[in-house]
């Protein structure tokens, strides 16, 4: 292996320990929202390099630009749904979540 295999796959892997720590330690919901867009960058630095070792760099990008779009709209979902339960609460830690309805 190669300086930039290790190096590349050293950084993936500390993105997504890092992205798991910020899942794992914190309560606010914009917090939590952008631990998971951390994971998802890493995953996807991952499968862009998988893609290069492979040789098939195209599927790769396919895979890559289809899980952008997907994260992107997981992203907007997700911070309305905050928006509009700090509008409520007042607050954004998901430990107060008590006023929820079905």
């Amino acid at each position: 292996m190669n300086i930039l295999t290790i190096a590349i796959l050293t950084t993936a892997f500390l993105l997504i320990i890092t992205g798991l720590y910020l899942l794992a330690r914190t309560h606010n919901m914009i917090r939590i929202i952008i631990a998971v867009e951390i994971v998802m960058k890493a995953i996807t630095l991952l499968l862009i390099f998988a893609g290069y070792l492979n040789g098939n760099f195209a599927l790769a990008q396919t895979f890559v630009v289809t899980m952008i779009v997907i994260e992107v709209i997981v992203a907007v979902v997700a911070a309305g749904i905050a928006i509009n339960i700090f509008r409520i609460n007042g607050d954004m830690n998901v430990g107060k979540l008590n006023k929820l309805n079905g």
